[in-house]
């Protein structure tokens, strides 16, 4: 009976209920600082690296940040997020993919949905530090990385639970949404710092394309298929929606995960709100409000999000 029937979050004003405003407002607008991070440049066994901000408030428990699209570990989101619990003793760890943060990655493999590799050298990297519970949050591309991490292999035990939060569940359908009305004002904006890296990718690695690919770019359906896909192993833009899509890993899940995915969320396809597969499992909950946006979910005269407000609640109750 994991499906959530109703959803306690209520819209703060009745501007709230324009979702497209609720999210550009999260995203641009509102503004958190960071807490007194320090930061890591964690080497990988293939040759790259990863940038990771974190805090040591406790070895008893920490949270695992996990970013957006385009995003980074500083973004809004993930600030809000780790104030809330860095307030309440958990030590945070909050990291950047390849690519992402500011500082251009070695290799030609940048990142993407299903990037478990790079989350579980976080994971081992707070092990390190002595945390003895670790509970994974990730904000839209990274909820799907938490559930792919969760679903495609079998954690470790001190991986206590999980939030994915405006997670894209069904990747394809996504990338269809943010091709129609207003949504395109969301894809453009993706696609700006996507084609600056594709740009600087072939720069460093001529062979990977050729630069006329790059200025024919007008949707996910190119960028997967002529950059994404290949250099990261698929084969084809079908291939790797089906293959990082959480949607097929969710029944592999032992793990107690919340999908919180807001109704008028405008970045997520039909295929966003797994409620079969919520009724029929143990571990997969999922919470469907209303209004939210996406990765907002704004609280009435408070900086904090609901989001993180609602996965301090269920980390309580499933431990």
């Amino acid at each position: 009976m994991p499906l959530i029937p109703k959803s306690k979050y209520k819209t703060p004003h009745l501007i709230n209920k324009n979702p497209h405003y609720t999210t550009i407002y999260a995203a641009k607008v509102k503004h958190v600082n960071p807490p007194n991070y320090k930061t890591t440049t964690l080497e990988l066994s293939d040759g790259d690296f990863l940038n990771v901000d974190y805090i040591i408030k406790s070895k008893k428990q920490a949270v695992i940040l996990c970013h957006g699209l385009e995003g980074d570990s500083r973004r809004t989101y993930n600030n809000s997020c780790a104030n809330y619990f860095a307030a309440r003793d958990f030590s945070i760890f909050a990291w950047n993919n390849r690519t992402c943060g500011g500082h251009m990655n070695r290799l030609p493999k940048m990142y993407h949905h299903a990037s478990i590799e790079d989350l579980d050298a976080v994971v081992q990297f707070a092990f390190t530090h002595g945390i003895a519970s670790v509970y994974l949050i990730g904000y839209s591309m990274g909820g799907a990385q938490v559930l792919n991490y969760l679903g495609k292999q079998t954690p470790d035990l001190r991986i206590k639970a999980a939030v994915a939060v405006s997670a894209p569940t069904h990747i394809k359908t996504c990338s269809d949404v943010l091709k129609v009305g207003f949504n395109k004002v969301y894809l453009n904006n993706f696609k700006r710092g996507i084609v600056n890296k594709l740009k600087h990718k072939v720069k460093q690695f001529p062979e990977l394309a050729h630069t006329d690919k790059i200025n024919k770019l007008y949707s996910f359906d190119e960028i997967d298929d002529y950059f994404t896909a290949p250099i990261h192993g698929f084969l084809g833009k079908e291939d790797y929606y089906k293959r990082v899509s959480p949607e097929f890993t969710l029944k592999h899940i032992t793990t107690p995960v919340l999908i919180l995915n807001a109704l008028d969320d405008p970045f997520l396809g039909e295929r966003c709100y797994p409620i079969s597969r919520a009724k029929h499992s143990k571990y997969v909950y999922l919470e469907m409000p209303e209004y939210g946006g996406h990765c907002a979910f704004p609280l009435k005269h408070s900086k904090q999000s609901f989001a993180e407000v609602r996965a301090f609640e269920f980390f309580s109750s499933v431990v």
